[in-house]
């Protein structure tokens, strides 16, 4: 460990790298701070945490919603965008099937058509979010809402994710990790300290003991869910292959290769899908004037009821299904084994293959999907069993998810640059 981090500090092109990351982040939270004009968000930030999908877009938008600043939405409409087209790819729209099969050329216009599509959402997701803040909280908009100012204020929120969509760019070349998700994982790091002050002020503000005990465990349960995440992620099974050769001797000199399998291979994917399918509803019932029915939805979709979570839990469960299929082609797999000379001891190359493939894949996907929806619902029922704990630790449950697993992928990749830099001047002496 010691010698890893003496590696990223002395070697020059990662430690520039690290610190191009650093300046990133330090740019990202800073916009998150400017709030836009003509704005007063006094009544916004008091009222923000009873609504569970507006605290989940807080959330993944670094605190800048109820900042109402220049990166309110934070890369969320590009992240939709990128699941819209790659969804489309997949035999639904020939044109764009073809481009994901040609190679960089034809990835390259697959994200400048992800990029035009962002700017779409990010345009109406903005109109919807200005106008329904501004229903919601009279004084939100100094002076009141206009056409002008809601045309004003969604530029400037369309403008400021396009940025941070270009930031993310910059981390991917110049700095560390992917882009997108360290964007993502910096903000919701960045909400952390406040996050547990307010705990803290909740839970163990008073002279009370049992208030320290909360506070004790609310600190554990984090704990317990970076360790269990990281246990799910770094999960996989390894299933034996052998290459065909002509020597003898060679095969033998071989050590056994492996084909790895993730255990959680849709990462936490599912989890954001299941949480807006469950939120798209509210969020459009939100902009209506209270009703009868709006109280019925929000018990069966809000997550604050045990029939609520057991419908979360079915649908992460069915998107962890359906994600792993997209990241994962049994059909692939057993065609690239093919095609280098390997194959799966006794299991026939060809349709065996991919059909052993496919079976071992939904046995894992199960633990996968079952694991996650523990993680992911777990600390939504805590308020429900401690009704002194704080409601954000649902939503920062689901933060977890992603900072864990961004983290991960950054420390895998750190690793194999130092490794690299190893290796290149081991060469040139």
């Amino acid at each position: 460990m010691g010698s890893s981090i003496k590696a990223m500090w002395t070697n020059r092109d990662i430690r520039n790298r690290i610190l191009f990351t650093l300046f990133a982040f330090l740019v990202y939270r800073l916009g998150c701070a400017i709030t836009v004009p003509d704005v007063n968000t006094t009544d916004l930030v008091a009222g923000l945490g009873d609504n569970s999908l507006f605290a989940m877009l807080n959330l993944l938008g670094g605190g800048g919603l109820e900042q109402f600043s220049v990166f309110a939405l934070g890369v969320t409409p590009y992240i939709t965008a990128s699941i819209i087209i790659q969804l489309l790819s997949m035999d639904v729209i020939p044109s764009l099937t073809e481009l994901s099969k040609s190679g960089a050329n034809g990835r390259k216009k697959l994200d400048k058509y992800t990029r035009y599509l962002a700017v779409v959402f990010g345009f109406v997701q903005s109109m919807s979010l200005v106008y329904g803040f501004s229903q919601s909280y009279p004084g939100l908009i100094v002076g009141g809402v206009s056409p002008a100012k809601l045309l004003y204020i969604s530029t400037i929120f369309t403008a400021g994710t396009m940025f941070l969509v270009w930031i993310g760019d910059q981390i991917s070349v110049k700095g560390i990790g992917n882009g997108i998700s360290m964007v993502i994982m910096a903000g919701i790091v960045g909400r952390m300290p406040q996050q547990f002050s307010a705990a803290w002020t909740s839970l163990a503000g008073g002279e009370a003991a049992s208030g320290l005990w909360l506070f004790a465990a609310y600190v554990l349960f984090y704990l317990v869910i970076i360790v269990f995440v990281t246990l799910i992620n770094t999960a996989e099974l390894k299933i034996p292959i052998q290459y065909t050769s002509s020597s003898l001797a060679i095969q033998k000199s071989t050590k056994m290769n492996y084909l790895p399998l993730k255990v959680n291979s849709a990462s936490v994917i599912p989890v954001i899908f299941a949480q807006s399918l469950m939120m798209a509803p509210l969020q459009i019932a939100s902009f209506f004037p209270a009703k009868d029915w709006m109280t019925t939805m929000n018990s069966w979709l809000g997550m604050k009821t045990w029939y609520s979570l057991t419908i979360y839990v079915v649908l992460i469960i069915l998107f962890t299904f359906f994600y792993t299929k997209m990241q994962i082609n049994p059909e692939k797999v057993a065609e690239n084994l093919g095609k280098s000379g390997a194959y799966i001891p006794s299991v026939r190359p060809g349709k065996q293959t991919e059909d052993y493939i496919n079976k071992v894949l939904s046995r894992i996907t199960v633990l996968g999907a079952l694991c996650l929806a523990v993680i992911a619902v777990l600390p939504h029922l805590m308020p429900l069993v401690w009704p002194e704990m704080p409601g954000s630790m649902a939503i920062g449950g689901t933060g977890m998810i992603i900072v864990v697993g961004v983290a991960l992928e950054t420390v895998r990749q750190v690793q194999g640059l130092i490794t690299q830099k190893s290796y290149k001047n081991y060469f040139e002496e």
